[in-house]
């Protein structure tokens, strides 16, 4: 009588179609994995981009709508400028109104100097702030915090319209306020996608007053899509 015992484990073909398999499932996980990743990568850093423009314009737009104003023009300040050797590098100068003080612990009056410019260079391209306590009207070098709102920006346009055409600039001599003012920014291009870009349109002709969340609802009505659209005060 003859018994026959059978082997345990693979053959070699057996063992050779097995790892064929495993290493074609790992290679797809890994392929899978890593679009995944670059998905992520893509959605992240147009998220950052769009944070960073939406920040400055809702920056820029909360000091347009407060403002300083008077009567008499000469003790305001609003200034634009465009920069010639640039195309969209805009200079924009202004008093606003602001009860958060800038400075804990130093004496500040409620009136600031503020001033938005692009600055350039080989490697950089950021959106600036420069916030001055207490200006001073005769002070030709004027202090203050500077401080980057926005990184890889690259276009940053003011226009003015004083009720007929629009401009880029508008000098002091004007010795009145524009009736709209437009900024526009446009973010550095992106390795994935267009450049985020935002623009506002503000309305220094009514002292009714107007808030962010003006700004915000009109951003979102019909037509206007990414622009904001708000009114002059005095109130922060």
């Amino acid at each position: 009588m003859k018994i026959y015992l059978r082997k345990n484990g693979f053959t070699l073909v057996e063992a050779l179609v097995a790892s064929t398999i495993g290493a074609f499932v790992a290679l797809v996980a890994v392929g899978t994995l890593r679009t995944i990743t670059v998905s992520a990568e893509r959605v992240d850093s147009n998220i950052e981009a769009a944070s960073e423009v939406r920040f400055a314009s809702r920056l820029i737009a909360r000091d347009l709508v407060n403002l300083y104003r008077e009567q008499n023009f000469r003790n305001m300040k609003l200034v634009g400028s465009a920069d010639d050797s640039e195309v969209g590098s805009s200079f924009l100068t202004f008093y606003t109104v602001g009860r958060t003080k800038a400075r804990i612990d130093y004496p500040e009056a409620d009136i600031y100097e503020v001033e938005y410019f692009l600055k350039k260079d080989e490697e950089n391209s950021d959106l600036y702030r420069r916030l001055w306590p207490n200006p001073d009207p005769n002070d030709e070098n004027p202090g203050g915090i500077l401080s980057i709102i926005a990184e890889g920006i690259e276009f940053f346009q003011v226009r003015y319209f004083d009720g007929e055409e629009w401009s880029e600039e508008w000098p002091e001599e004007m010795e009145v306020a524009p009736q709209l003012i437009e900024v526009n920014i446009v973010g550095k291009e992106q390795k994935w996608g267009s450049p985020a870009t935002d623009s506002i349109m503000v309305n220094l002709v009514s002292s009714a007053g107007a808030t962010l969340e003006t700004i915000e609802s009109a951003a979102q009505s019909p037509g206007m899509q990414d622009n904001s659209s708000a009114q002059g005060s005095n109130q922060p």
